[in-house]
């Protein structure tokens, strides 16, 4: 199965900006988080197809993951 992922700001950095990835079977966000070792810790905000989801959220064939790191600053 395929979904895209699409990396945020920091996370992109030694990684990608967007790309298609092939998992044996529906991944769930924590797994890709674990795939591309980001902490969920420092994860902000997770859209999949547009709308807020969790870290146990199970991707659908073709769907499009997009992960947002905490925003820091004052």
């Amino acid at each position: 199965m395929r979904v895209t992922v699409k990396f945020f700001a920091g996370f992109r950095e030694g990684r990608f900006k967007s790309r298609e990835i092939e998992f044996p079977g529906p991944p769930t966000v924590a797994a890709i988080l674990e795939r591309y070792a980001i902490s969920p810790d420092a994860v902000g905000v997770v859209l999949c197809n547009g709308r807020h989801v969790d870290f146990s959220h199970r991707l659908a064939d073709g769907e499009t993951c997009s992960i947002f790191p905490k925003v820091g600053g004052g």
